[in-house]
């Protein structure tokens, strides 16, 4: 039973996060460039947005449903927000400056819990479907595998191949990242 819990806990994570390995990546790329964010502030921001998904999700699980679909994907206006933010500020900067999209852990998490509405789709059935301890143990096999999201993240965005092939476009591609992630957070949720 904990073996097909896991498995399907772990399928649950890959299916809904892949697109936070994505953005972990942007932002350690751009840390790596610029020298913001910080590590520290990139991974609590991941650890602080992933935890309130999973709250709401559990939350949601309880029978609680806080609000409809249509409504959590306005969430997606929030990376939409930060990379037009990080394109604008690219005017009148110098040639492959890359932009501050999200530099502290407030601004991260938000991100994060923006991105979480698909997560927080999978998550609700799933934890609707599971005993206390195995709700128990599926929050302890996400919360372990964002550790290892935000290593692969930081691997991919520092190292150095990636950074130079993706350096030259970076002072655009990053907020692209952002604005992409929220326009399919919209289109996910049907608000658009």
């Amino acid at each position: 039973m904990t073996g097909s819990l896991l498995a399907t806990a772990l399928v649950a994570f890959l299916g809904t996060t892949i697109d936070d390995l994505i953005v972990l990546t942007a932002l350690f790329m751009a840390r790596s460039l610029s020298g913001r964010p910080h590590a520290a502030a990139i991974v609590a921001g991941q650890y602080a947005g992933f935890a309130a998904v999973l709250g709401l999700a559990l939350l949601a699980a309880a029978g609680l449903r806080i609000l409809p679909d249509r409504w959590v994907g306005l969430l997606g206006l929030i990376p939409i927000g930060f990379g037009v933010c990080g394109l604008w500020r690219l005017r009148g900067a110098p040639q492959g400056t890359p932009p501050a999209v999200a530099a502290t852990a407030p601004r991260i998490a938000i991100i994060v819990f923006a991105n979480g509405a698909d997560n927080i789709s999978v998550f609700t059935p799933l934890y609707r479907t599971l005993h206390t301890a195995g709700s128990l143990l599926a929050t302890a096999l996400f919360l372990g595998l964002i550790g290892l999201w935000c290593a692969t993240g930081a691997l991919l965005g520092t190292h150095a191949a990636v950074v130079a092939g993706l350096g030259r476009v970076s002072h655009w591609l990053i907020p692209a990242v952002f604005i992409t992630v929220g326009v399919l957070i919209l289109i996910a949720s049907r608000t658009l």
